[in-house]
């Protein structure tokens, strides 16, 4: 499980078509007539918690019941998408993504019987996407057969080089997690599983981005996710002492330096940052960027026991003065339209939407991001009727700002060909002035 799940969750769904920052941004299509509203949600990820429980014990964990070993009935599974499919709410493509636990400490046969009557209830007009996030310890051979039998996207919780990993990801024993994830790595690709990986970087990863690159390049590892080590539920990062600017400089300069070096030699392909970044800011005219985190049902998020929740999935199982456990009610017992319903008219709901508008009204990047991270809102300011974030500074402002820097220069040197030999030359050469790194870009 990795720390800063907004970003975390989407990272599991990121090679499976969803974007970085905990889906902040993008267009899905719909199987249902026209685009979604309040009245009419389009669901585009459910997220499944098989199982709370974790196998490992990570210092930044975030989540609440991870001793608890139940794993959700059958039933429960067969109730959800039911429900999902007869509401004609069903985006074109519904990523499926089991988390909020590990993954793994389920039994594949949970798996096999779960994935198969899913399909069976499948109208043709829809699609899913599975999707794992998983700390790899607990892979083998016979899970690489399930991934591949049922074309699963799988992310790895990897944060690095051993002397990284160690420090947070660590066994119920105290010791280090490094051997197991890259022995379940490695078994991914013995097996021809494709991958991603996702690293959480504390101030070690963060202030050596050319060893987390040779990190991976020597494991074969060619696609990557970050998340920034935050403060979330119980965890408070060290990172937030320092000040937010200190934060998103330190950040940045992380940031350009492994994508400039990435592209430079070529074996890591895919940086999420900024790979996912850049459609967000090239949209179309008139394409508008959604945020489905701030959108009733459009995720729909699911506990082992089946209460539900939905905007940002890690306000499952969370619990707060003014909002209570954050539930709309338990699918084992309500109807989806129930559940809407319930949101529509809760305070929850209110104040989301409120937040989103204050983010409209006074932010630049908010074509990029759509309303910000409602879970960072309400655990950085204290409310979800608030605007900046650490969260969307760095997940957000830092990647725009880097590529908008680079189109730049390339804008330079279809003006003037002497400003840079090649296209690579346009993208790793380093900004002009410290201070010109300090200015955010202007948004386009």
């Amino acid at each position: 499980m990795a720390a800063g799940a907004t970003a975390g969750t989407m990272a599991a769904g990121a090679m499976a078509g969803t974007t970085a920052a905990g889906a902040t941004a993008g267009t899905t299509g719909s199987a249902m007539m026209g685009p979604p509203t309040i009245a009419r949600p389009e669901i585009g990820m459910v997220v499944l918690q098989p199982t709370a429980f974790c196998n490992i014990d990570c210092t930044y964990c975030y989540l609440p019941d991870r001793d608890s070993r139940h794993v959700m009935a059958q039933s429960t599974v067969a109730r959800v998408f039911d429900e999902v499919f007869a509401s004609g709410w069903a985006s074109r493509e519904i990523i499926v993504l089991w988390h909020a636990g590990e993954p793994t400490a389920a039994p594949i046969s949970f798996y096999r019987e779960a994935f198969a009557a899913i399909e069976r209830g499948r109208p043709p007009s829809v699609g899913v996407k599975h999707s794992f996030q998983t700390n790899g310890t607990l892979i083998n051979d016979e899970w690489c057969r399930l991934f591949r039998d049922w074309n699963v996207g799988i992310g790895v919780s990897i944060d690095g080089p051993r002397d990284i990993h160690d420090r947070h990801r660590k066994t119920r024993r105290g010791g280090g997690t490094f051997d197991k994830t890259l022995a379940g790595i490695r078994c991914l690709q013995r097996n021809g599983v494709p991958f991603h990986a996702l690293s959480v970087l504390g101030s070690a990863g963060l202030d050596d981005p050319d060893a987390m690159l040779a990190f991976y390049e020597s494991e074969r590892i060619d696609k990557v996710c970050f998340n920034v080590e935050e403060s979330e539920g119980t965890y408070i990062s060290e990172l937030f002492a320092s000040s937010r600017e200190e934060l998103r400089a330190r950040f940045t300069a992380f940031l350009r330096r492994f994508w400039h070096n990435a592209r430079a030699n070529g074996r890591v392909k895919f940086v999420r940052e900024i790979d996912q970044a850049v459609p967000r800011l090239f949209r179309p005219d008139g394409m508008p960027a959604r945020n489905i985190q701030c959108e009733p049902l459009a995720m729909l998020n699911v506990d082992s026991h089946g209460n539900v929740s939905t905007f940002s999935p890690e306000l499952l199982g969370m619990k707060n003065a003014d909002y209570g456990d954050f539930l709309l009610g338990n699918i084992n017992v309500d109807s989806l339209a129930d559940i809407h319903a319930a949101c529509l008219a809760s305070r929850l709901h209110r104040d989301i939407r409120a937040g989103m508008q204050a983010c409209e009204k006074s932010c630049e990047y908010h074509s990029v991001c759509g309303g910000g991270s409602p879970v960072n809102k309400l655990f950085e300011n204290g409310s979800f009727i608030s605007t900046v974030t650490s969260f969307c500074t760095l997940t957000q402002m830092v990647p725009a700002d880097i590529i908008l820097e680079a189109y730049e220069r390339l804008e330079q040197a279809w003006v003037d060909p002497t400003k840079a030999a090649t296209p690579a030359d346009i993208i790793s050469s380093p900004p002009p002035t410290v201070e010109a790194t300090a200015q955010p870009s202007r948004m386009p």
